[in-house]
């Protein structure tokens, strides 16, 4: 379950998330039937329903991406967002953004390729340099050398690189709030933990009573 409270839809009462609803939802209350067209459960919606105004912002912030002023190839733009969405490990935008990828035409061996792109032979040199530029905004922070904005500006305009930029951390974010309130697909344990020694084992330094450095 979310971590903070779902709305249920008897108590929306914003015009703009109640569209979305029906859009998503038909007749349905997703925090008692969940589950949309693409199989998430939905609760994104549910739980951004919290504050109306925020949910505008965010949804305002999906037609940005989608408007077609946009100068990007719509390909490009998918390959950045999904490329985030693994690495700041959001099950729910990476799944989301293969599915686009696909859609797009985009063969399920490049979209399989995504997590290992460095080794793989299966993108152009345009594709590699944006997994590059995504790499520096969602691995490295932004810390971006300046090689790699002028291999992309081989390829894209100025304009063009601030959409890439722009959308990229916008689904960053997206990824690291879903982990983090574990919507969605992200409604999950964390799989680092401790694994539990054998028993009799002791707490101690694990090296205590081994080889001295000398022996080493």
């Amino acid at each position: 379950m979310p971590l903070l409270r779902q709305v249920p839809r008897a108590e929306i009462q914003n015009e703009l998330i109640e569209r979305y609803m029906k859009f998503l939802f038909g007749d349905r209350d997703p925090t008692k039937e969940p589950g949309t067209a693409t199989g998430t459960p939905g609760d994104w919606w549910s739980v951004f329903a919290l504050s109306p105004d925020i949910f505008k912002h965010c949804v305002q912030g999906f037609a940005v991406y989608r408007n077609p002023d946009r100068k990007l190839d719509p390909v490009l733009r998918e390959l950045g967002q999904t490329r985030a969405g693994w690495v700041k490990q959001a099950q729910f935008v990476f799944s989301q953004h293969c599915k686009s990828l696909r859609g797009m035409g985009v063969s399920d061996e490049k979209i399989a390729a995504i997590p290992h792109w460095q080794v793989s032979d299966v993108f152009d040199e345009k594709e590699r340099a944006v997994l590059a530029y995504a790499d520096c905004l969602s691995a490295h922070g932004g810390r971006t050398p300046k090689e790699v904005i002028d291999k992309l500006k081989t390829f894209l305009s100025d304009e063009e690189i601030l959409e890439l930029t722009y959308i990229t951390c916008l689904y960053d974010m997206h990824a690291i709030m879903v982990r983090a309130l574990r919507l969605e697909f992200d409604d999950r344990e964390d799989p680092i933990t401790e694994v539990e020694a054998p028993e009799g084992f002791e707490a101690a330094d694990f090296l205590s009573g081994g080889p001295s450095r000398k022996d080493a």
